[in-house]
């Protein structure tokens, strides 16, 4: 007597946080020499007893570098954060995103129509989260752009190992055990760049910091060797040009191994040298290494343009010279 079933459920597609991670493996183009290698095994070192490790130090010093190369010995994957001054710790943790919403039709009896509907907010998990719930790897790089009541949520999964969630969450617990196998590796900038947050003490408490400066003579050389496929004369040459600049003025954090990669680039794609008389090196070099490292100025002309003609002047014949007498046959009486 009754009508045959009719029921219809109509439901909206489900938002899900997908595979916001990376699986890094170690480039064969990374430099290893005393210097990184010292580094990467205090780093490692660290992390391994179950510290967050803090490299800090100037720009273009190589931190996220190592930082990308210590996430992957750890085989792990990757949950990468950049410092956002816009950054909430929703913006970490997760947030309501959007609404699933569920109707029911049911037509059971054809005279009858029974409808429901059921909207519901969704909750997604943001990085953090991710990360502290899979055991991941994060890495926060440049975190001290973040205000720090954004990276607050930080204290008590560093510390007590547990991640407090909003109430707002509609799905789990209030709190999160963080898995055994999380890590964390941070970067930052000194407090005086533009853009750069003061950090609480209690976060930094919390890290083992480990200050990263500019490399020693050798690496910078085998690593602008490495990423522009320039021979060793022409790097230790445009090296130490670099290494000369950052002893002049009072902004002397730079040029930055940038600036040699940068060079060395450009001279190997032209056909260029780095030498004295290559006027293809000369100009390269004046326009990557124009900074504002001289404040100085003569007639309202900045002095950097002479500065860099002077001293790539006399590295170059400095390391020609040294060449020639490594090279110079002996002769026997």
């Amino acid at each position: 007597m009754g009508g045959r079933e009719n029921i219809e459920i109509i439901e909206s597609e489900i938002i899900t946080n997908g595979d916001d991670n990376v699986v890094p493996v170690a480039s064969e183009e990374f430099v290893f020499t005393p210097h990184i290698s010292m580094l990467t095994e205090r780093a490692a070192a660290y992390l391994n007893v179950g510290y967050s490790v803090h490299f800090a130090g100037p720009a273009g010093t190589g931190k996220t570098t190592l930082a990308f190369h210590l996430a992957a010995s750890r085989e792990r994957p990757v949950i990468l954060i950049h410092g956002d001054d816009e950054f909430g710790s929703s913006d970490l943790v997760g947030r309501d995103s959007g609404y699933r919403k569920s109707k029911l039709i049911d037509n059971y009896i054809h005279s009858v129509v029974r409808t429901e509907e059921e909207m519901r907010s969704l909750w997604v998990d943001n990085r953090l989260t991710t990360a502290c719930r899979e055991g991941y790897t994060l890495i926060y790089d440049e975190f001290t752009r973040s205000r720090a009541e954004a990276n607050n949520v930080l204290l008590s999964i560093l510390e007590e190992k547990i991640l407090n969630l909003p109430s707002m969450r509609r799905t789990g617990e209030g709190y999160l055990e963080v898995h055994p196998d999380f890590r964390a590796i941070f970067t930052s900038n000194p407090e005086e760049y533009a853009g750069v947050h003061k950090t609480q003490d209690a976060l930094m408490d919390r890290l083992i910091t480990i200050n990263v400066d500019h490399y020693d003579r050798e690496t910078e050389v085998q690593i602008t060797m490495s990423k522009s496929g320039i021979p060793r004369s022409d790097a230790e040459t445009i090296v130490d040009i670099i290494r000369e600049l950052r002893l002049v003025g009072v902004n002397n954090h730079r040029p930055t191994i940038r600036a040699c990669i940068a060079i060395g680039k450009v001279i190997a794609h032209l056909g260029a040298r780095a030498q004295e008389n290559d006027p293809t090196f000369d100009w390269v070099c004046q326009d990557v290494l124009n900074t504002d490292t001289v404040k100085v100025t003569r007639s309202g002309q900045s002095l950097m343009p002479e500065k860099i003609k002077e001293i790539v002047k006399r590295v170059c014949r400095k390391n020609k010279a040294e060449r020639n007498a490594k090279i110079r046959p002996v002769t026997l009486d």
